[in-house]
C-alpha cells in the first residue's frame, strides 16, 4: 500500500521540479531582455529578437548596449544578410 503511494509522490516532485525549471528559464530571459532592450528606440523588435537569442544561448549580455563578448553565442548569431541577430 505505501509503494504506490511514495512512487505517485517521487513522481510529482519530478513534475512538478521539470515545469519550474521551465517557468524559471522564460522568466530570466524576460527579465534580462527587459534590462538589455530598456533603452532601445524599438523596444517591441528588441525584445523579439532578445528572447530568441537568450532561449538558444541561454544568456543575455549585461547592461543597455555592448558587453556581447560575456556570450560568444549572442555575439555571433546573424540574420539571413549577415548582419548581428541579437540587440
Amino acid at each position: 500500500m505505501k509503494f504506490p503511494v511514495v512512487q505517485f509522490f517521487i513522481i510529482s516532485l519530478l513534475v512538478t521540479s521539470s515545469l519550474l525549471m521551465l517557468i524559471t528559464a522564460d522568466s530570466s530571459c524576460g527579465g534580462k531582455c527587459n534590462v538589455r532592450c530598456s533603452k532601445a528606440g524599438r523596444q517591441d523588435r528588441c525584445l523579439k529578437y532578445c528572447n530568441i537569442c537568450c532561449e538558444k544561448c541561454q544568456c543575455v549580455p549585461s547592461g543597455t548596449y555592448g558587453h556581447k563578448d560575456e556570450c560568444p553565442c549572442y555575439r555571433d548569431m546573424k540574420s539571413s544578410k549577415g548582419t548581428p541577430k541579437c540587440p
